[in-house]
């Protein structure tokens, strides 16, 4: 049986949160067809962690290293995860649906000549074929999709599938590749880092994001305060219309044209909760919506609903949750 190859994500050196939620799906695929999982990595060097994936399901973790990989190569990288698929007869690839897997993963699934199944929740096989599951129509619906077409592309939506340990040791290999001169037309020329410390909206395990009903920018400090309270597991996000209106990053943006984010806690400040905003935040564990409009469309999708003036509720939040995490 051909077996399963789990595209990992690095960043300086560092092995990604993702990389481990893509490997253990990668295991759970393997299982069920008796194949073997192998982790790939595209770096400029050795990557700490690399060691690790093994517990989570890889049986080989291979590592290729090039300089073009010291930032992201999109072309170059697409190219050499294709001709490993096409070298090891790999029948099912999975890669993260992060910003940067949304660019690759498509462009891995045109090289291989195959469709490509975004943003999935859910995987199982059936009969042999990989059956996936990915929201559509703004995450109101759930499509599922029988792959048929070999090898079959799928990436994954980060912090929906939850990495799993198992005692398994992977053989772990590095390799220097050489790259045809010109292996891009696209060139990564900087990237533009979140400050020290912050953690990214689409994998932090809790979200708190601000809308207009925050009134200004500065009164997001009320959700900085309260994603420190935390312990530096919180991250805050945004609404389209604070971040068109120049309030926040677009790094921030939780929505359909921003990031798609399915943390345990989505806490929902001053958002009314438009279409677009449902559609990159609904698949959330858990969600709390806090609004002073008691019709507001957020309370639909919402588990736990605060009626109520947030400059009042979010200071004593604040306070309660800090007895928790000290």
């Amino acid at each position: 049986m051909s077996g399963v190859l789990a595209v990992l994500e690095q960043r300086d050196g560092g092995l990604r949160k993702v990389s481990f939620e893509v490997t253990s799906a990668a295991r759970r695929i393997a299982d069920v067809r008796t194949a073997p999982v192998e982790a790939l990595l595209l770096a400029s060097g050795a990557v700490s962690e690399a060691d690790q994936v093994g517990r989570f399901g890889a049986d080989r973790v291979v590592t290729l290293t090039h300089t073009a990989f010291a930032r992201y190569a999109p072309e170059a990288a697409a190219r050499v995860i294709a001709e490993c698929v096409k070298s090891e007869a790999h029948d099912v690839v999975i890669l993260p649906a992060s910003a940067m897997g949304k660019d690759l993963a498509p462009r891995v699934a045109a090289k291989l000549g195959v469709p490509l199944v975004a943003d999935v929740t859910d995987l199982a096989v059936e009969n042999g074929a990989v059956v996936a599951v990915r929201p559509v129509y703004a995450g109101k619906a759930l499509l599922k999709v029988k792959v048929t077409r070999k090898p079959a592309v799928l990436s994954l939506r980060p912090n929906v599938f939850t990495p799993l340990e198992q005692r398994r040791k992977a053989e772990v290999r590095t390799a220097a590749i050489e790259l045809p001169e010109g292996a891009g037309r696209v060139v990564v020329r900087e990237l533009k880092a979140a400050a020290a410390g912050a953690i990214d909206v689409a994998e932090a395990p809790v979200v708190i994001s601000g809308g207009r009903g925050l009134k200004e920018p500065a009164n997001f400090k009320l959700l900085e305060d309260l994603a420190r309270a935390f312990g530096g597991r919180a991250a805050v996000g945004a609404s389209r219309a604070v971040v068109d209106a120049g309030w926040r990053p677009h790094a921030d943006q939780v929505g359909q044209t921003g990031k798609t984010v399915s943390p345990p806690l989505y806490i929902a400040v001053g958002i009314s909760g438009a279409i677009q905003h449902l559609a990159g935040m609904r698949t959330s564990k858990v969600i709390v919506a806090i609004n002073k409009d008691k019709d507001a469309p957020i309370f639909k999708v919402a588990d736990y609903g605060i009626v109520g003036d947030l400059f009042e509720i979010l200071p004593r939040m604040t306070e309660e949750i800090k007895k928790i995490y000290g």
